[in-house]
C-alpha cells in the first residue's frame, strides 16, 4: 500500500505520473483542443480529475495519507503532466487531420 507522507518527492512524482485520472483528461481534452491556450486548461482540468481520484482513494482506504502537506506538490506535479498528456493528444489530433 502506498502511503502518503508530508513531502516525499518520489512517491509525489509517481502518483502524479501514474494517475489514470490525469492521462485520460489530459489526452482527451488535448485531442478536443483547437488552440494551444486550451491546452492550459486541459492541464488544470487533468489536475483536477487527479486529485478528485487520489482524494476518492484516499476516503475510501486504497491509499494512506499519513500527513498533510503534499497535497500542493501533487497538484503542481499533475499540471505539468497533465500538460504532457494534452500536448500529446494535440499533436496526434493534428496528425491525424494532416493525413485526413
Amino acid at each position: 500500500m502506498i502511503t502518503l507522507k508530508m513531502f516525499d518527492p518520489m512517491t509525489l512524482v509517481i502518483l502524479a505520473a501514474l494517475n489514470p485520472a490525469v492521462i485520460v483528461v489530459g489526452f482527451v481534452m488535448g485531442l478536443k483542443a483547437d488552440q494551444w491556450q486550451k491546452l492550459i486548461v486541459a492541464a488544470f482540468a487533468a489536475a483536477l480529475a487527479g486529485f478528485l481520484l487520489l482524494y476518492f482513494a484516499i476516503f475510501v482506504g486504497a491509499l494512506h495519507a499519513s500527513s498533510l502537506g503534499g497535497e500542493a506538490g501533487i497538484v503542481a506535479l499533475q499540471v505539468v503532466f497533465g500538460l504532457f498528456w494534452a500536448i500529446a493528444g494535440n499533436l496526434l489530433a493534428k496528425r491525424i487531420r494532416k493525413i485526413s
